[in-house]
């Protein structure tokens, strides 16, 4: 291999390491993002608006406050070398009268003059005290002799000392005279009208969010074979617009289940009147081997059009209501000790589901004959929770294999090594049982029971 080779390789490599890195990276980045569209709109607005007043505040604070303060420090440190000066140039005021008078009522300064000995050892200066550090420069800069500062004693003043040649000057000047302190008005204002701010985006943000919701509902009522009906399109023009889509698609699908039925209906009647001529012409003819098997094959005829058309016409035409699944069950369980299997029942939960009646019925009828056809004990439970109706029907018979689990759903398909609850039929009964869960929103999965046998699994939401 050679050198080339070898450095391309190095570099797929760790591009290949990189792009894994930055994979995983997401993923957690996602994992922590909400999943809602409420939330995300909240989170668009809400990290601009602290990020710009985040970088407002650090710029304005930096800048404007700091500026400000040393400017302010700088004027009174200003005043205090003037009246040191004055102390100097007229030595003759040994009373310092007219340097306290001056100070008071032009410099607003409180001036008094201590004995030299009385200057306080250097004190720890607060980290974090603008105020504080701008004092000590400009009296550095500006006077250059040894000086003791107090920022915080007092809250309203700022204590300065500094060594003269015979004796120390004390000097209490106010705090807002040296130092920008209307910082806390401004956070005031800067958080209390982005608080206003925030409360009327989130209120608008919520009526936004309403329409888009209620076309979620829709769409998943009518996917459970449910009506919604005070549903309009409300809201912005592009969520009225797809809900003006999702209702002109709902028209077209209930105008094409209804020319179907229609269709079916007038198939039905043609076929029913031929079967029935047929019927009529055999019991005329008389009894004879013939005839008998020719009846037989009439009523198998006449039971593989119903199967179809049942197929081919699903649950259409019924609507759905509150029905008591527990009674259902209970009904379930009759029949097939009428026909002589034992079985028992189960519910937990609310027993109250809306759903269509006379279609999950059939459903679950045809696996309950499926299973009597081929055991003799069956279970059947039933559960519901706050999100979905779980119905399981056990048995004890031979079961299906397991690559064919899929498949026996297919509409006309007929297991012969295997059992099959068409036996002798059109093999549509699976075919129908699962188009009447989907139709209610759920699913029909085939798995091994507990028993020995097959377990259907019925799950449809509520």
């Amino acid at each position: 291999m050679s050198t080339l080779d070898t450095g391309l390789t190095l570099i797929r490599s760790a591009a290949g390491r990189v792009s894994a890195a930055n994979g995983k990276l997401g993923n957690a980045f996602k994992g922590w993002m909400p999943t809602g569209l409420y939330a995300r709109a909240l989170l668009i607005m809400i990290v601009p608006m602290v990020v710009l007043q985040t970088v407002v505040a650090g710029v304005f604070m930096e800048r404007h406050y700091n500026l400000v303060t040393r400017r302010l420090s700088a004027a009174v440190v200003a005043d205090i070398a003037g009246l040191i000066d004055v102390y100097k140039t007229y030595p003759q005021d040994k009373d310092r009268t007219q340097i306290r008078r001056i100070a008071q009522q032009r410099l607003n300064l409180v001036v008094d003059f201590l004995p030299p000995g009385d200057m306080p050892p250097p004190g720890p200066k607060p980290f974090f005290n603008l105020l504080d550090q701008s004092l000590s420069v400009q009296i550095g800069r500006q006077i250059g002799r040894p000086f003791w500062i107090d920022t915080v004693g007092n809250s309203n003043l700022v204590e300065i000392r500094i060594l003269l040649d015979d004796a120390v000057m004390r000097v209490f000047a106010q705090r807002s005279a040296a130092y920008a302190s209307n910082s806390e008005i401004f956070l005031f204002w800067m958080v209390g009208t982005s608080s206003i701010l925030l409360i009327v985006a989130v209120l608008f943000l919520r009526n936004q969010i309403k329409p888009i919701l209620r076309l979620a509902d829709a769409a998943e009522s009518f996917g459970k074979g449910r009506e919604a009906p005070n549903f309009r399109p409300r809201g912005a023009r592009e969520v009225r617009r797809a809900a003006q889509a999702f209702l002109e698609m709902k028209s077209r699908i209930e105008r094409s289940i209804e020319q179907r039925t229609a269709m079916l209906a007038g198939v039905s009647h043609d076929l029913r009147t031929i079967l029935t001529r047929f019927k009529l012409e055999l019991a005329l003819i008389g009894d004879s081997p013939e005839v008998d098997a020719m009846r037989k094959d009439v009523d198998e005829m006449s039971m593989m059009l119903e199967d179809y058309l049942a197929f081919a016409r699903g649950d259409s035409g019924e609507n759905a209501q509150p029905t008591d699944m527990a009674n259902a069950l209970e009904e379930l369980r009759s029949d097939a000790e009428r026909h002589g299997h034992a079985a028992t029942v189960a519910f937990q939960g609310l027993p109250v589901v809306t759903v269509k009646p006379q279609a999950l019925k059939r459903c679950l009828g045809n696996l309950v004959s499926n299973a009597a056809r081929h055991a003799d004990k069956i279970a059947i439970s039933g559960h519901r929770d706050h999100r979905y109706l779980t119905i399981t029907v056990d048995d004890d018979g031979p079961g299906i294999p397991l690559d064919m689990r899929e498949e026996v759903f297919k509409p006309f398909l007929r297991l012969d090594d295997a059992r099959n609850q068409d036996e002798g039929g059109t093999g549509l009964g699976l075919a129908i049982a699962r188009d009447i869960a989907r139709s209610h929103g759920g699913d029909i999965l085939l798995g091994d029971s507990p028993m020995g046998g097959l377990r259907a699994t019925v799950r449809v939401p509520v």
